[in-house]
């Protein structure tokens, strides 16, 4: 596997995975009429998806990434998949505070990134 392929395949499987994830925590927000174990199941169903997105994703970014890094990148795109979630099937536009809330998660990540101080 070239080392290209393993830092660039682990974001865009991510970044997908975390869309996916996101629909199956919040989609059935638009069915509340819904029986609760229908919900259940159909998060599951896609969680499955998500799970198949997400363990190549892991196994893969394991050659570039460490531990701290892909976890960094799963919860960036979570919150990026929950806006676009929220966006599309609720209307819910981000607002000040969600981006002022996502710098700082964006410094976070930063520094994840840039290594140990010396």
């Amino acid at each position: 596997m070239s080392p290209k392929f393993a830092l660039l395949a682990p974001i865009g499987l991510l970044a997908l995975s975390n869309i996916v994830m996101n629909t199956a925590w919040y989609a059935h927000l638009k069915a509340p009429g819904r029986a609760l174990w229908i919900a259940v199941l159909a998060s599951w169903g896609l969680a499955f998806f998500e799970y198949a997105l997400a363990v190549p994703a892991n196994r893969i970014g394991a050659q570039a990434y460490s531990l701290a890094q892909l976890k960094t990148i799963t919860e960036v795109f979570s919150l990026t998949g929950f806006v676009i979630v929220a966006w599309a099937l609720f209307g819910e536009r981000p607002n000040w505070n969600t981006g002022i809330g996502f710098l700082l998660v964006a410094a976070g990540a930063y520094f994840i990134f840039k290594g140990p101080f010396k």
